[in-house]
């Protein structure tokens, strides 16, 4: 099977390279900007994720002998044009926001220098990344915020594409989910994986209790026994029975959680299992996850409403053309404007470091700076080349913290409102 991410495209990006190099304007110089017009309903800010995806992809973004004869024998291009994929390689610039960064309406979030026919190709592949992946880690950081400092864990493997489930779990281990289910992921990003039983293997035996010993003695007595197959009080009364009050862990899927929780607590500590965490899953969003906040929650499994990013799957970002031979060049459809020109921004913060606005600007009229501003877009791609030193994932993680803090109070509500803070054009 090809590796190649070439035809991870639209048909029409490969027309308009086709007739582009018919009339002669595929090799003009142009600048390509991703942005999102607007925040998802009732988001406040976004998370930046999936820039180093882009990257890879782009690097593997060659048409080999079995990419090219599907578009000969399909007839998608001419000759003409298939001769010119078959050499293509990305030779330009790319600068954006790093990963981990907030961005917010007009937020210049990546840039593509290159001529039209190198930098046009790369439209869908690079919108499909960015938009799944910003959109999950935008929902992970506000159940990260909602579980105020908590264990989070990702398991929405099986609610989503298999491609999807685990860049799912590198998005939401970048926003500060703690683990994930997904073994693919520990593979390709190092992200820490958990998991014990699921309720099969409970009614696989012939009794509660016959389960639980089952897996301690596989898994130790640290293990976390799921006890709500039957009834809970019981399951609870079994599982110390079978590990003692050392257990590691109990794990509650359903019913009333904040209820059951404190009742569990309760139980588990009149057993002497007072160090025994209590875990609940089930259907779990950022709202039911700050409902929970106050009660005796050791940590939180996420499924379907993460990997769907809690009811705004996309991030609406755009690929945009901005500037064509050092001309900007601009869309004024109604509803679907764009600003013409290659632009960076830079955030403006008060003393104490809290964020003010962000401040879009032509990258040839830079404002003048002050002592706390902080320029965002960072240079990725150089020559065709990924500029080394970038983030690591564990840095992306540091790094969204760090901008997290920076939000002023009213915009980590989940409330809705206006963006946390505005952005200005310059």
């Amino acid at each position: 099977m090809s590796t190649s991410t070439a035809l991870l495209t639209d048909h029409y990006e490969l027309t308009m390279l086709a007739a582009a190099l018919r009339d002669g304007t595929a090799d003009r110089p142009c600048v390509f900007e991703v942005f999102a017009r607007r925040l998802p309903e009732g988001r406040r800010y976004g998370v930046v994720a999936g820039t180093g995806r882009v990257l890879d992809a782009i690097e593997s973004f060659r048409f080999g002998e079995a990419e090219l004869e599907l578009l000969r024998r399909t007839a998608v291009v001419d000759d003409a044009t298939l001769e010119w994929l078959a050499a293509y390689e990305f030779t330009g610039d790319v600068d954006g926001y790093p990963e981990g960064e907030l961005y917010f309406p007009g937020s210049p979030i990546l840039s593509v220098r290159a001529p039209f026919g190198v930098g046009v190709v790369l439209e869908t592949l690079v919108l499909s990344i960015l938009n799944h992946d910003s959109a999950i880690a935008s929902a992970a950081a506000r159940m990260v915020g909602a579980a105020n400092g908590r264990r989070m864990i990702e398991m929405g493997s099986r609610r989503t594409h298999e491609e999807a489930a685990t860049a799912s779990a590198r998005a939401a281990y970048l926003a500060g989910f703690t683990a994930t289910s997904n073994l693919e992921a520990a593979r390709r990003f190092g992200i820490p994986t958990t998991g014990t039983c699921a309720h099969a293997f409970t009614l696989l035996h012939d009794d509660e209790e016959s389960a639980f010993r089952g897996q301690v003695e596989a898994l130790g007595v640290g293990t976390t026994l799921l006890v709500d197959t039957y009834d809970i009080t019981k399951g609870i009364d079994t599982a110390i029975a079978v590990a003692g009050p050392g257990l590691g862990g109990v794990r509650i899927d359903s019913g009333d959680l904040g209820v059951l929780a404190r009742q569990a607590r309760d139980q588990l500590d009149s057993l002497g299992a007072k160090d025994t965490r209590i875990v609940v899953s089930g259907d779990l969003d950022e709202y039911s996850i700050a409902a929970l906040r106050a009660e005796p929650v050791d940590a939180y499994g996420v499924g379907t409403s993460l990997v769907t990013g809690s009811g705004a799957p996309t991030a609406g970002m755009v690929y945009k053309l901005v500037d064509v031979d050092g001309r900007p060049v601009a869309k004024r459809s109604s509803h679907k404007e764009s600003r013409g020109g290659r632009k960076s921004a830079l955030r403006r913060h008060k003393d104490t470091g809290t964020a003010l606005e962000e401040i879009v600007f032509p990258v040839d009229d830079r404002p003048e700076a002050a002592e706390h501003d902080r320029e965002l877009p960072v240079p990725l791609v150089r020559g065709g080349r990924r500029v080394e030193g970038l983030d690591t994932l564990a840095q992306s993680r540091e790094r969204l913290r760090a901008a997290l803090v920076s939000v002023p109070w009213e915009g980590l509500k989940l409330s809705r409102g206006e963006p946390a803070i505005p952005t200005t054009f310059r």
